[in-house]
This record gives C-alpha cells, structure tokens and sequence, in this order.
C-alpha cells in the first residue's frame, strides 16, 4: 500500500500503525502521531489500521528554550 509518512511518499506492507513505526524504526514512546490529521494516543496504534493513502504524522518533542 502507498501512503504518506511526514510528508513523503511510502509504500508498506505494515497493517497497523505500531507496525509501520517498527518498519521506521521509530521509538513508539519518544514520539506523537496523526492518521489523517486526527491525533491517535499510543494505546492505540497497535489497533489502528492503515489503507492505502493514508497520511502519518509522527513527530517527537523537541527540548531547548
């Protein structure tokens, strides 16, 4: 399936959205993350599903001042 991840165009065969952060090698507790704009909690990824086109945002705090 392609969809976009941050922006850019990715294709997967990843399900879920924990999968597709697995797949990207991504901390899941460092980051937040948007499917289609709409905010989904950690407890959740595991049961989000992903369809071709969708749009992920991941994105981790930053610190500084």
């Amino acid at each position: 399936m392609n969809l976009l991840y941050n922006g850019e165009a990715r294709e997967t065969q990843t399900r879920y959205l924990s999968e597709l952060l697995l797949e990207c090698q991504v901390d899941e507790n460092a980051v937040a993350t948007a499917l289609n704009g709409d905010f989904v909690p950690r407890s959740l990824r595991a049961s989000t599903p992903l369809q071709d086109g969708d749009r992920v945002e991941v994105v981790a705090p930053m610190q500084g001042g």
